[in-house]
């Protein structure tokens, strides 16, 4: 039996979607997660424990422990580890400098420039520079960006110098917190930078594809149909096939393609994100893995595959030919946290999977969960899946089932010591 390693946080459900991918596939699976190696095996998975802010002794451990055929990474804070390990198991995989170089926005940029492609004005500010001389370096409007995170956490746009106080201020506050250190500060990545640059107007768009010894085989580009013009940026909606002109979508293919060349990307899993404006496409950022949360079932094909099952089997070098998609069009919703508070229970679930082109519902958030919203939260409540004979309908369908659901959320007390 073939075997793949899974790099991945201890909790998320995607871990679970990827190990059901290979299972369903008859592939053995290795897990290697983020968890304390003194507990023993608390989850009953047999997990090797490993440690994101230590990739080089973490891929050590693996290379001696495992012997694997593929290597998948779930989110971003493994992929450096996955490619250190890839690097010593000799499997191909993206290089680590490449790893590296998409989880930190300064050097993605960097990197951009030197090949060619648009790239906004920016600069690099140590949180503990004056405010209120990057204030007035700043390109208005601009937005301010940590280096490390992801899914646009932290993210805020800002139209004026005292926008831009705040915004740094609440950015700083949110990377001073304990519980995303982890997330801010990896090694090679700066936890006491922010990252400022111009912000670009446009439509945006996502493109996944799988690089193959170089060479990107583009497997969807998704339309954002929600305008994300700030002052944050909660991703909602994706909808594929894109509604673009040909001409758009090939010039998203081919930047994608030279972005990528420019990071240093090879084997594997790619998440591109971008804008597209009068001025041509300008890359926002990629990612050395898939796309995130549970959207890689939007992505289903003919041959019975959906996205997790292909992933797999590139790990193993076994990549189908056939890859049209099940349907015309489909689309997903990443359901936004509705408030701050905490969760109780969601109303609507039944009328809202009766409309036409739903194929899913998935509520993520658990009773009692405390709900944050971007910019300083991290997570949607849930999931809602469509298809239809065009983009248009997929879309539709996403937006009534959403308004069928009514969320209960209670007030948050703050917890004030004596």
């Amino acid at each position: 039996m073939p075997r793949i390693l899974l790099l991945a946080a201890t909790t998320g459900y995607q871990t679970r979607s990827f190990a059901e991918a290979a299972a369903r596939l008859g592939i053995g699976v290795t897990l290697a997660t983020d968890r304390c190696h003194i507990l023993g095996d608390p989850w009953r998975d047999r997990a090797i424990p490993i440690r994101f802010e230590d990739p080089d002794a973490s891929a050590e451990l693996l290379a001696n422990s495992v012997h694997v055929d593929g290597i998948v990474a779930v989110a971003d804070k493994p992929t450096v580890i996955a490619a250190l390990a890839a690097e010593r198991l000799g499997i191909p995989w993206h290089p680590p400098a490449a790893a590296r170089a998409c989880r930190n926005k300064h050097r993605s940029r960097e990197l951009f420039a030197s090949a060619g492609l648009p790239v906004p004005a920016n600069f690099l500010v140590p949180l503990t520079a004056g405010v209120a001389e990057a204030a007035a370096r700043a390109p208005y409007p601009c937005v301010l960006k940590p280096l490390g995170l992801s899914a646009s956490r932290g993210v805020i746009r800002a139209n004026t110098p005292a926008e831009f106080a705040a915004a740094f201020t609440r950015i700083a506050r949110l990377l001073d917190q304990p519980d995303i250190a982890g997330d801010a500060i990896q090694p090679g990545i700066a936890g006491d930078a922010i990252q400022v640059e111009q912000f670009i107007p446009g439509r945006e768009f996502a493109l996944e594809g799988l690089m193959t010894r170089g060479e990107l085989r583009t497997l969807a580009i998704f339309d954002k149909p929600d305008p994300l013009d700030g002052p944050f940026f909660e991703e909602s909606i994706y909808v594929t096939p894109s509604r673009e002109p040909e001409s758009i979508q090939q010039s998203i293919i081919e930047t994608t393609r030279r972005a990528a060349a420019a990071l240093g990307l090879w084997h594997g899993p790619i998440h591109a994100e971008m804008r597209v404006n009068h001025h041509g496409v300008w890359m926002l950022e990629i990612a050395a893995r898939p796309i995130g949360g549970l959207c890689a079932r939007v992505l289903r094909f003919e041959n019975g595959l959906d996205l997790e099952q292909l992933i797999v089997l590139h790990a193993i070098n076994r990549m189908p030919d056939d890859l049209r998609p099940a349907t015309p069009a489909a689309g997903v919703m990443m359901i936004p946290v509705p408030r701050a508070g905490i969760f109780e229970s969601v109303e609507g679930l039944e009328p809202a999977s009766r409309i036409p082109g739903i194929d899913g519902i998935v509520i993520t958030a658990k009773p009692g969960q405390k709900l944050v919203r971007l910019p300083e939260g991290s997570s949607y409540t849930g999931f809602l899946f469509a298809s239809g004979a065009s983009p248009t309908e997929a879309e539709q369908a996403l937006r009534e089932a959403h308004s069928r659901l009514r969320f209960r959320v209670l007030t948050a007390l703050d917890v004030v010591s004596a």
